[in-house]
């Protein structure tokens, strides 16, 4: 990229929103996902006059010889639509990252348009089973946990999915907290389409160790409503890290000893709640300390008087599970607690009843 190309785009990349209101467009990042080897393909970019005066395109640079582009060469009137074409060669195997540069009448200073993909020798579908849906797509599965994870790391979940319906879906991630990010390639699935959603965990933005649980959800197009059947569920669950502790602190530190990671209490026949005990021991040479005690579902209830065991001290866990409350939870219900023991940070007793 030469000095003049950089310098255009440091200067639209500090446009000020004085005149944004004339130029609109949709998609200023378009993600075409995967396309073959050789063969070209287009990104449309949709254009609107959205000022009180006739909007002129004089001209869209590219950032390589690879990419042609056509773009209206006729005035937009007001509240009219237009588009940009760009044409990418896919002479290069591998990632690709492209921008366009939209000069009009709306600013001096240009727009700034985002195009990228990977170039493949074969297209890479996926294999597995669309066992669930999100919306109007086909998808692998709408819930995904970050298993885990200590405090600095980046993990990645992927959630494959395929558009089976008869009109092209253009998948928005909608409700995100500030932890997570969602990239969706493509970001235009064309009838019997694929395509991946990738859910990014930033885990230095959780305030808590142990789980957090939220649901994001998919829309199939800018503006569509949230809704339950495009929601996706997403847990973490973040554990304290000892990467910093020496082995003679190690040898030192805290351990817990339980006794049962499984708690059967039967069948309710016909009582409202059962009731069982888990005995928590510290057999370390420091104090342990139960940091945070959760429940993956509803319909348990946990009490524990001690959270802090000298060494050598015990407590019991008393859990009592509610039938009704119990009904409507279709995944095992169970108990996660963390600790400052390094060998056993994370903790989960099962809890088996009919």
């Amino acid at each position: 990229m030469n000095r003049m190309w950089m310098m255009a785009v440091v200067l639209c990349s500090c446009m000020t929103m004085a005149n944004a209101q004339e130029l609109t467009i949709a998609n200023e990042v378009t993600d075409i996902g995967q396309t073959s080897y050789r063969i070209p393909v287009v990104a449309d970019y949709e254009v609107t006059n959205t000022g009180n005066k006739p909007l002129v395109i004089n001209n869209v640079e590219v950032s390589c010889g690879c990419v042609k582009v056509d773009y209206p060469k006729q005035p937009i009137l007001q509240g009219g639509k237009a588009h940009i074409c760009a044409t990418f060669d896919a002479a290069q195997l591998g990632h690709f990252t492209k921008q366009l540069l939209v000069y009009s009448n709306a600013d001096p200073r240009p727009a700034l348009l985002i195009y990228k993909g990977v170039v493949v020798s074969s297209i890479q579908d996926f294999k597995g089973t669309y066992a669930s849906k999100i919306g109007s797509l086909e998808a692998e599965r709408n819930d995904v946990e970050f298993d885990d994870v200590h405090t600095g790391e980046y993990p990645q979940q992927k959630i494959f999915i395929k558009n089976n319906t008869k009109k092209t879906i253009q998948p928005i991630a909608m409700h995100l907290p500030n932890y997570l990010k969602v990239d969706i390639s493509p970001n235009k699935l064309a009838p019997g389409q694929s395509g991946v959603l990738s859910i990014s965990l930033d885990s230095r933005l959780l305030n808590t160790f142990g789980l957090t649980q939220t649901s994001i959800f998919l829309g199939m197009y800018p503006g569509d409503k949230v809704s339950s059947d495009k929601e996706i569920n997403v847990s973490v669950v973040l554990l304290p890290s000892f990467d910093k502790l020496s082995e003679e602190e190690l040898q030192k530190s805290a351990k817990l000893e339980l006794s049962n990671e499984v708690l059967e209490l039967g069948s309710f026949d016909g009582k409202k709640k059962k009731k069982g005990e888990i005995e928590i021991k510290n057999v370390g040479q420091s104090v342990l300390d139960i940091r945070s005690i959760q429940m993956f579902t509803a319909g348990l209830r946990v009490d524990l008087s001690k959270t802090k065991l000298r060494p050598g001290e015990a407590t019991t866990m008393k859990i009592t599970a509610d039938a009704q409350l119990l009904k409507s939870v279709k995944v095992k219900p169970r108990v996660l607690m963390i600790t400052n023991d390094p060998s056993k940070p994370k903790v989960i007793i099962t809890i088996n009843v009919k």
